[in-house]
């Protein structure tokens, strides 16, 4: 073996060489041609699918096919089911319109109540039953020159439970006589006539009893006790012109609780009574 050269003193040391191996996986050309192809594969099998079922389908097959694939119920667009315009909903007696008829159960015609009738313009027959009843009330306030004076203290009101007659007390005219549940004359003949047109109604009926925040002296009663026979005087004086007693659904008082005049709890205008026709 020969021996091993001595590096002179000033002489530079060898160069290093390093090798760089690259190593490829999957083949010559890797795999991500393998996923290219399985999914060009997919879509033709997928559109060679498509071309099966048109030839091997009926018209309403196909319509069915068509809905059942259509978001209807994320679409909503207008003159559909819904609308994105300020109040363009549609009406419960409008003609349904989706994309697809075939693909839906049912009408909104089931969902209008029973005993409505009309169209869209005329309304249901319990609005025009209301409508009568108020008109009948009106015209019966303007019989008398009496009862055309205490009309300014009846006011009508349509309300989610029906039409709420509010009897309103001011400086010039009282209900009842202070602190008591004593109806007075001019009270009583507004309560003839309204019973004379809620007796040819067939509606429950609600009473509500309202008093002002005026302040009792001690001892002397309270407001709650005071609403309450006030509003049970009411149905006792309805009853007198021939309301019949299975009409009335509540008798309640609320005292001051629930003001008209809601920045002056004191102001007379508080003190009402409220009968509510029910619907």
């Amino acid at each position: 073996m020969a021996a091993k050269k001595q590096r002179g003193k000033n002489e530079p040391p060898p160069p290093i060489i390093v090798k760089k191996v690259t190593v490829v996986e999957g083949g010559h050309h890797g795999g991500a041609w393998k996923v290219a192809y399985a999914d060009f594969v997919t879509a033709m099998m997928a559109f060679f699918l498509l071309l099966w079922l048109l030839g091997a389908t009926t018209e309403d097959q196909r319509k069915g096919l068509a809905d059942y694939f259509t978001p209807t119920l994320v679409k909503m667009r207008q003159q559909s089911a819904g609308s994105t315009g300020l109040l363009g909903g549609s009406s419960l007696t409008d003609a349904d319109n989706y994309p697809h008829r075939a693909g839906q159960t049912g009408t909104k015609a089931i969902t209008i109540p029973r005993d409505s009738s009309g169209g869209p313009k005329e309304g249901g027959s319990k609005i025009r039953r209301m409508e009568h009843f108020k008109e009948r009330l009106r015209a019966k306030l303007e019989t008398t020159e009496l009862l055309r004076r205490l009309a300014r203290q009846v006011r009508m009101i349509d309300t989610t439970e029906g039409i709420r007659i509010d009897l309103v007390d001011n400086a010039d005219f009282s209900m009842f006589r202070l602190g008591t549940t004593v109806l007075t004359p001019d009270a009583t003949n507004l309560l003839d006539a309204i019973a004379e047109v809620v007796d040819g109604e067939d509606n429950g009926l609600l009473i509500r009893g309202h008093t002002d925040a005026l302040p009792w002296r001690s001892g002397a009663g309270n407001n709650w006790s005071l609403s309450a026979g006030r509003a049970e005087a009411t149905r006792q004086a309805l009853m007198r012109d021939g309301i019949d007693e299975k009409r009335f659904r509540r008798i309640e008082g609320v005292a001051d609780r629930e003001p008209l005049i809601a920045d002056n709890p004191q102001d007379p205008r508080n003190r009402r009574i409220s009968i509510v026709v029910m619907n």
